[in-house]
């Protein structure tokens, strides 16, 4: 087995991080307004599809709207342990 590549590659990713709150929500509304309504051919059809919906996406894109002010945030953050395992 040495000098083989692995074939499956796991990467840790915690399931608390706040950045797939977003992903989850984009991937929700990608699935419902392109891929359920679609009709694709084949894997290249529904790749395209997706790009097309990504390019329209960000050119209607808005900015986000934060909901706490920064120093809530900042402070909130202050006091989480620091723990990098």
């Amino acid at each position: 087995m040495a000098g083989r590549s692995p074939r499956w590659v796991f990467h840790f990713t915690p399931t608390s991080a706040s950045w797939l709150n977003a992903v989850e929500g984009f991937f929700s509304i990608i699935t419902r307004r392109r891929i359920r309504r679609g009709v694709f051919k084949s894997v290249a059809d529904l790749q395209e599809a997706i790009r097309r919906y990504i390019k329209e996406h960000n050119r209607s894109s808005k900015p986000f709207v934060w909901t706490k002010p920064a120093q809530t945030i900042l402070e909130k953050l202050r006091r989480l342990p620091v723990s990098f395992e």
